[in-house]
């Protein structure tokens, strides 16, 4: 039996609070991670001290780490910046000592915690990967409403456009395959995965008329890869790869750079798409928006994306037994 999903608490002044007990119509069984004072008014909780702990049916399960104030809808409060960090730490040591069978995090506000507490990571991903041994990790974004699926992993991440072509070494996007790959298999359930790996130019340099680095470096890696039985396509174009029937010829697609990977898939799946964290030794996955403070507290949160989030979570444990 698959144990529990922690659900941590994300930004308590976004609309993280209110995905918490709107998230029970996914039917998967998680354990909200957070300070009950920052739920809506009249939200139907139940305290408990461990992540399995039995609640009333309906009842939102709370496994209760207070902050330092209340939360204000749409205005980040920085003495809560420490709470935001120390949540996802607990929930960390928690699936990692075996209590939950993953974590599925709401959105924080990167800018509050740098502020508020001098958090020193890019995002989620990287403090994650940072907590579990500073293990090298893949962002990947996947469809849950579309078919074929469409899976997506840039090989870098947050950074500049300008600085790509320098950061998109031959390193980098071997681990990202790699990575990919072994996720494919053990999380996902596909044995035999299908990668297809788009160039860094436009039209995949076109014969190097519009850049060398497909066929400088790029093609002879993947040729190497595949000689060792990865199954693999490319440099490909990224403008031809994501209607669907290329998407049918693959199972996931590595990217150059964030833009690449998350215009596409926030096109064709904007409400379901899913964060996955791949090469962390627990599950961990995400909602694919932000704190939306622009909305927050005003009872028009969408529980779509962290519901399908939910799902893979619960889905990518019994895949790994």
């Amino acid at each position: 039996m698959v144990q529990r999903v922690i659900l941590t608490c994300g930004e308590p002044a976004g609309i993280g609070p209110e995905l918490a007990p709107l998230a029970l119509a996914s039917g998967v069984d998680f354990v909200w991670l957070g300070d009950p004072c920052h739920l809506p008014p009249g939200t139907n909780w139940t305290e408990v001290a461990a992540p399995g702990d039995p609640v009333p049916t309906g009842s939102l399960p709370v496994l209760r780490h207070d902050f330092a104030a209340p939360a204000t809808p749409g205005r980040a409060e920085p003495s809560n910046a420490a709470g935001v960090i120390e949540v996802i730490a607990h929930a960390v040591d928690l699936v990692m000592r075996g209590e939950a069978s993953a974590i599925c995090t709401l959105p924080i506000n990167k800018q509050a915690l740098k502020e508020g507490a001098g958090f020193a990571f890019p995002g989620h991903t990287e403090y994650l990967a940072h907590l579990a041994g500073d293990l090298p990790v893949a962002m990947m974004l996947a469809s849950t409403t579309v078919t074929p699926p469409c899976r997506v992993v840039p090989a870098t991440i947050h950074i500049a456009l300008s600085d790509v072509p320098a950061a998109l070494t031959p390193e980098a996007l071997e681990a990202a395959i790699r990575i990919t790959h072994a996720a494919m298999i053990r999380d996902f359930g596909i044995p035999s995965p299908r990668i297809a790996v788009a160039g860094l130019n436009p039209h995949a340099g076109e014969g190097g008329a519009m850049g060398r680095e497909e066929g400088d470096w790029i093609a002879p890696l993947l040729d190497r890869l595949r000689a060792e039985g990865l199954n693999l396509a490319g440099p490909l174009p990224a403008d031809t790869m994501f209607h669907a029937p290329a998407r049918s010829r693959y199972d996931a697609a590595i990217c150059a750079y964030h833009d690449q990977a998350l215009i596409p898939i926030k096109t064709l799946d904007f409400a379901g798409g899913v964060n996955v964290t791949l090469g962390l030794p627990f599950i961990r996955t995400s909602p694919d928006h932000g704190t939306a403070f622009d909305i927050a507290g005003k009872g028009l949160a969408d529980p779509a994306s962290t519901i399908a989030a939910l799902k893979m979570a619960r889905d990518m444990a019994a895949a790994r037994g």
